[in-house]
């Protein structure tokens, strides 16, 4: 459901979208000042994205594995939320279960 003001999305009709490919992104809402979409990373899959331009937050819906940000790693798991500013260099590695990961990307100023 959706108006000029306000839009209700339904993740689970989002997911049912997915096609099941090892590494895939689908956005589902895209306006100025942000992007939303589902991120799914099978199991053993390589995690190959480049730095952002936008301020992007993840937040782990199902799975586990680590994340790579600059120098550091991560664990990650089911109700992890993570902020990356643009730019920083990160990726998924070591999945070992199934991931998908609801994703906002932010293109608004900063304050």
């Amino acid at each position: 459901m959706a108006t000029d003001a306000w839009e209700v999305i339904d993740l689970a009709e989002v997911r049912a979208k997915l096609k099941g490919k090892p590494v895939e992104y689908l956005e589902f809402l895209n306006v100025p000042s942000m992007s939303c979409g589902l991120f799914s990373l099978a199991a053993g899959s390589k995690d190959m994205q480049a730095p952002h331009d936008e301020d992007e937050v993840y937040f782990v819906l199902t799975g586990r594995a680590r994340l790579r940000l600059g120098d550091e790693d991560r664990e990650v798991r089911p109700g992890t939320l993570l902020y990356i500013r643009a730019a920083t260099e990160h990726f998924f590695f070591e999945i070992e279960e199934d991931m998908t990961l609801l994703v906002l990307f932010a293109t608004g100023s900063r304050g």
